[in-house]
């Protein structure tokens, strides 16, 4: 199958030379935090310079001139978040040593571009400063016109995509509720993202919340707040999510398992535009842009008294799908060779290709937990790697087919067979799902080929090609003579 990978190459290769030559400013009062977090930057190939203060950073350095502020919050003096004004369009990624959701969410209303907790490790700080210069830096080197890219953070040109992209590109700029469907791990929470970061809200907090990962006991204390002694452990007043998000976008992850007394209390936000804390006789006003994500039917739920009926009509304003990755054609391959590049950058490991093999594998297995799913095999396979050009099928260690695919190709191999690099008389569409290519493949060629021959084409087992006829209902029917005497 001819995938063509130019663009994603291209951009990739972009996107590695401008954090290559990003410019990073330490602001940190301690030396030995300070030292050591220039040390492990330095070590990424980052250009970086340091301060101790607020004063000392504005008075030293020229602050528009980095790609990036790191500063702690509490500094002596003026705080850290002072720099957010004094950066302008400078991304500030606070550190804290009160990881508390208040100085993260006072931060990030103040304009932080991210926030992280002190005591962090090596991994967690990388990851932080890499995930916002690829955000800033993709500001600069996005095509607009290159429909494919157009989208912070999302990989893809199949059509499924771009129709994404279109509505994704039609619906941000508007105040309208959406809710995105999709299977687990298809990437919702960039959606969201992409939503929040081209409406008029973008300057305001994005505030995300995963309803399934919060005890039911407190997703409407976290939501909507409280007063101090509203209940057993209230011991102080606390504001809830939905006014940290005041002015800006909240995100509801997995919204289906918001328990139904809060789903009334979410309705009341929505429709009166007004929050009222857990033991407050006062609301308060609110101005919240919503956006829920959600892999379950809302609307049978609804029928089936799991799901405010009032709730859901008024969240499905608008509705984005998202396509499972087994749908997304060529895309697989884009996404994965991004992850490998991405992990051996973050491994400092030598640049590494996929096998004809790892292609294979990589291209025909469904991806039942898709993007994430890929990514982990990706990251498993890299770490896996024995040497420094290529990674192979057996490092990916998808599944039990994988497994039958090596032996496959080890029986092949030793037989003296060439290896099929899954490229058929006629091109599958640019669109086509890999179980309608799949499908095609086999009508079209059972006739001259045999069960092994097919199984070989197609980079699977003579095992998963069975199950496959008969899950989609393909007759076996014998080769021809010609076929049968190969």
């Amino acid at each position: 199958m001819r995938i063509k990978r130019h663009s994603v190459e291209l951009f990739a290769k972009r996107a590695e030379a401008c954090l290559s030559m990003s410019k990073i400013l330490i602001v940190e009062d301690e030396d030995i935090i300070r030292t050591a977090l220039r040390k492990l930057l330095s070590r990424n190939k980052y250009d970086v310079e340091e301060a101790g203060s607020v004063s000392e950073a504005t008075g030293k350095h020229k602050l528009d001139t980095f790609d990036l502020i790191i500063s702690d919050l509490r500094l002596p003096g003026a705080p850290g978040t002072d720099l957010i004004q004094l950066a302008g369009e400078v991304p500030v990624l606070i550190m804290t040593s009160y990881a508390s959701l208040r100085s993260a969410v006072d931060s990030m209303r103040m304009g932080a571009v991210d926030y992280i907790a002190k005591p962090f490790d090596h991994d967690e700080m990388l990851a932080a400063v890499k995930r916002v210069l690829v955000k800033t830096s993709k500001k600069v080197i996005v095509n607009k016109g290159d429909n494919h890219s157009a989208i912070k953070g999302m990989i893809g040109s199949s059509m499924v995509m771009k129709e994404l992209y279109a509505k994704i590109h039609k619906v941000a700029p508007t105040g309208a509720t959406v809710l995105v469907h999709g299977e687990t791990g298809t990437g919702k929470e960039l959606v969201a993202h992409a939503i929040h970061d081209e409406s008029p809200r973008h300057a305001k907090p994005l505030i995300s919340v995963n309803c399934a990962a919060i005890p039911e006991t407190l997703i409407e204390a976290e939501l909507f707040g409280h007063e101090k002694g509203a209940f057993t452990g209230a011991a102080s007043n606390r504001e809830g999510l939905v006014a940290a998000a005041d002015g800006g976008t909240l995100f509801l992850d997995e919204i289906g398992e918001l328990p139904l007394e809060a789903q009334a209390r979410l309705l009341r936000v929505l429709q009166e535009g007004e929050v009222r804390p857990i033991g407050s006789v006062e609301s308060r006003t609110v101005d919240v842009r919503l956006v829920a994500a959600t892999h379950r039917d809302l609307g049978k739920l609804s029928r089936e008294g799991k799901f405010r009926e009032d709730l859901y009509f008024r969240i499905n304003v608008v509705q984005l799908k998202l396509p499972p990755l087994r749908e997304r054609g060529k895309d697989i391959l884009a996404l994965a060779e991004t992850f490998v590049k991405r992990f051996c950058a973050e491994m400092l490991k030598p640049a590494l290709t996929l096998t004809p093999e790892a292609i294979q594998a990589i291209t025909t297995y469904t991806w039942p937990g898709n993007i994430r799913e890929l990514e982990n095999a990706i990251q498993r396979a890299v770490i896996l790697c024995d040497n420094d050009t290529e990674i192979d099928h057996n490092q990916l260690a998808i599944d039990l087919d994988l497994v039958n695919l090596s032996e496959d190709i080890h029986q092949d191999n030793s037989a003296g067979r060439p290896q099929s690099n899954m490229q058929s008389s006629q091109e599958p569409g640019e669109d086509l799902s890999l179980e309608d290519y799949f499908q095609r493949f086999v009508l079209e060629h059972q006739d001259t080929m045999s069960e092994t021959e097919l199984a070989r084409k197609l980079g699977v087992s003579r095992k998963c090609l069975w199950e496959r006829r008969q899950r989609l209902g393909i007759p076996r029917n014998k080769p021809t003579q010609n076929a049968a005497g190969k």
